[in-house]
């Protein structure tokens, strides 16, 4: 399995799902950078290398619709402060191919809000699951998750997941993705190497009987 220490960026392009999904103020700041800085090592080890990198997340629940209140836009400043470079910004995660083309190694492109497009998350929008013409929805929507990945994944050479957050959900960015590189051009970053280590130190050496607590921010659900 390639890991990202093994793997030389230089004069490839990266694209990497990160978990930028962080909590905005009225003003549209930045209240707690916490998810930035987590993915930090990542994204310089491969600027280090001479890569470039393209950088995409979520934010917030905008169901398949553009939503400014959710727009990554916002962000920009902060990400490119945090890595000591200038961001650039692509207003369209879908249609940012020449953008993507263009960069140059030791450059930083940010995609908007992957979840504009319902492909994303792979959930047909506007009809319910009683309807009967639900499961040829859920269908076509499938292929279109596809092709919306497949896209995605045409701007880079390689792929690293990095967004700990979304891992358990198999989303275009998140999973579908990987489907779209060969085993020596996908890995996980950092911060998903220590998560997964982690459990796995727990799991290995069980003393029974054994509790296992997964935490997260969403109580209702734990």
């Amino acid at each position: 399995m390639m890991t990202i220490d093994k793997f030389n960026f230089a004069g490839k392009k990266a694209i990497v799902r990160v978990d930028f999904n962080v909590p905005l103020n009225e003003e549209g700041k930045i209240t707690d950078d916490t998810r930035i800085r987590g993915a930090l090592p990542t994204l310089k080890k491969i600027l280090a290398d001479g890569g470039a990198l393209i950088i995409m997340s979520h934010m917030g629940k905008p169901k398949g619709k553009v939503n400014a209140k959710y727009s990554l836009s916002q962000i920009v400043d902060a990400v490119s402060a945090a890595l000591g470079v200038e961001v650039k910004f692509a207003p369209d995660c879908a249609k940012a191919s020449e953008a993507a083309a263009a960069l140059k190694p030791g450059e930083v492109l940010l995609l908007e809000n992957l979840r504009f497009y319902p492909e994303e998350e792979g959930k047909p929008v506007g009809i319910e699951k009683e309807d009967p013409a639900y499961e040829d929805a859920k269908k076509a929507m499938k292929a279109s998750q596809k092709e919306f990945a497949k896209t995605l994944a045409s701007y880079a050479d390689c792929y690293v997941m990095d967004a700990f957050g979304t891992a358990h959900r198999k989303h275009a960015s998140t999973a579908v993705i990987a489907d779209y590189f060969d085993a020596d051009h996908k890995m996980l970053g950092y911060l998903m190497e220590k998560e997964v280590k982690a459990v796995d130190n727990v799991l290995k050496d069980i003393k029974r009987p054994f509790t296992a607590i997964m935490g997260g921010s969403k109580v209702s659900t734990k």
